[in-house]
């Protein structure tokens, strides 16, 4: 089965470079999609899944702006005390 083929290969190239959550996402979801359902009830856990991976994405673009302002707060902050000594 294509699936699983493609998990292994997501699991075992998952430490080999450093990758973005982005990426992850992305290929779960390609990885989703490509799942054809064959009942009804695996259709609706289909469409729950795609729903979380969009609200992952959603939070992980809040998470990283989050880190954006907070890294730019840490360098003025390290400015400022650098100024003062």
């Amino acid at each position: 089965m294509s699936f699983n083929r493609d998990w292994s290969q997501f699991v075992l190239n998952e430490g080999s470079q450093e990758t973005s959550i982005f990426a992850y996402l992305q290929g779960l979801h390609e990885i989703v999609s490509n799942i054809k359902p064959k009942s009804m009830t695996e259709e609706r856990r289909l469409k729950l899944a795609k729903e979380h991976l969009r609200e992952a994405r959603r939070h992980a673009r809040k998470m990283q702006n989050e880190l954006q302002v907070l890294q730019e707060r840490l360098h003025i902050l390290e400015e400022s005390l650098n100024e003062d000594v």
